[in-house]
């Protein structure tokens, strides 16, 4: 037996042992679907993680969701309704951006590939550039004089150092992302003589961290790289962006980050910046955080079989919409991600069985030999902490299979 992960906080059962998302019941949602795989959403919960993100954070720092995490358009419209800003890496993320109600001078757009009618549809628009190159720059820069518009720019800063346990590491060394560190303060002068809106810096050095330690610290060393390079330059930077990197336990052993500790830590760096950043705005930039604890992937079983002494739950989803509870987007070893039988859920393990999904790939395992209540067709599966690189972020039309359903409750 292989243990899951924990599943969040604010999940129960009614009396009958259904799981209840939002308040409803999990068959009474796949029901309205119309089927599974389904994802839901559960808007209070996105709700209370923003409360709880504005109550530990100083309050002169922004709150952007980076909408990579789940740009599903009902979620994204709350969202946009409950922070100051959307970041997008796409055209067709800026243009669902753009339809969500948030305002183009609070959007901004960070990517390594840009290509010209994105970089044309930011300064038409009238949202942020994310500069990723000096060759990005000039591009920009010769758009905007042709559009006769001063384009807003920022510059992604690749720092000269990274996230300490980040699972994903953004900056320090050679990296597709971002100016080195070297270069910034040439090229903000650059934008600057040129005429267009500098807006100021972009420092992403990792994500899913859950040592808050380690974050604290990556935002000290990043709010004084940002003052090195403003007097560098001989200018204030409009905003900050530092990122985010806080973490969400997927994993057996992982913990919830300890966001009190990093606020508090950041509220002392603040206190304590350079006086060239006085009058500097700042902002943390968060997506999996936000928004992966509010999300429950359902999948029903449609065989129950054993082989080799080894019982299989097959079901109607997999991979091709959960890649990452696969294990196959971004982790090296294989764990568990929280799973339940959603129709008996609380209720005690009673065998250790393996969740497959129904791809001919040896890929497509959502629970390996992980103990759970008795299951068996027809039966409901539910996958926690599904709310964050899902969907979007899984390989949907992989042998013809197609998109799971999605809603927000």
């Amino acid at each position: 037996m292989k243990p899951h992960g924990p599943i969040p906080d604010g999940f129960a059962a009614d009396a009958d042992g259904m799981l209840l998302i939002g308040g409803q019941r999990a068959d009474a949602l796949v029901e309205d679907a119309g089927d599974t795989p389904l994802f839901v959403y559960d808007g209070r919960m996105l709700t209370d993680r923003v409360a709880e993100w504005r109550a530990a954070m100083p309050a002169e720092v922004q709150l952007h969701y980076a909408m990579k995490a789940n740009p599903h358009a009902p979620l994204l419209a709350l969202m946009a309704s409950l922070v100051d800003g959307l970041d997008v890496a796409s055209g067709g993320e800026l243009a669902a951006a753009l339809a969500s109600g948030m305002n183009a001078e609070d959007i901004s757009f960070a990517g390594p590939g840009k290509r010209d009618r994105e970089l044309e549809a930011a300064i038409v628009s009238g949202a942020t550039l994310n500069l990723e190159s000096a060759g990005e720059a000039e591009r920009a820069l010769s758009i905007g004089a042709r559009l006769g518009i001063a384009p807003h720019l920022a510059v992604r800063v690749n720092p000269d150092f990274d996230l300490k346990g980040s699972g994903m590491k953004m900056g320090g060394g050679a990296k597709p992302f971002g100016v080195d560190a070297a270069e910034v303060p040439v090229l903000v002068r650059r934008l600057i003589d040129a005429g267009a809106k500098w807006r100021g810096f972009h420092i992403f050095a990792g994500s899913q961290a859950l040592d808050a330690q380690a974050i604290a610290d990556t935002q000290a060393q990043t709010v004084a790289l940002a003052a090195r390079l403003a007097r560098d330059i001989g200018a204030t930077p409009p905003l900050v962006n530092l990122g985010g990197g806080m973490g969400v336990p997927y994993f057996p052993g992982d913990r919830d980050v300890d966001i009190a500790a990093i606020g508090a830590a950041l509220a002392a760096t603040l206190a304590d910046r350079d006086a060239i950043l006085a009058d500097s705005g700042f902002a943390m930039e968060l997506g999996r955080w936000l928004v992966a604890g509010a999300g429950v992937y359902l999948t029903r079983v449609v065989d129950r079989k054993t082989s080799h002494g080894e019982t299989f739950l097959v079901t109607d989803g997999g991979l091709h919409h959960q890649l990452a509870a696969s294990g196959n987007f971004g982790t090296v070893i294989r764990r568990n991600y929280p799973v339940a039988v959603a129709n008996r859920f609380g209720v005690e393990p009673v065998e250790t069985v393996s969740v497959v999904g129904c791809l001919c790939t040896p890929l497509d395992r959502l629970g390996d030999q992980v103990a759970l209540p008795r299951a068996d067709v027809d039966d409901l599966v539910a996958i926690f902490q599904a709310g964050a690189y899902g969907a979007t972020a899984s390989p949907s039309a992989f042998l013809g299979q197609g998109p799971a359903r999605e809603m927000l409750v």
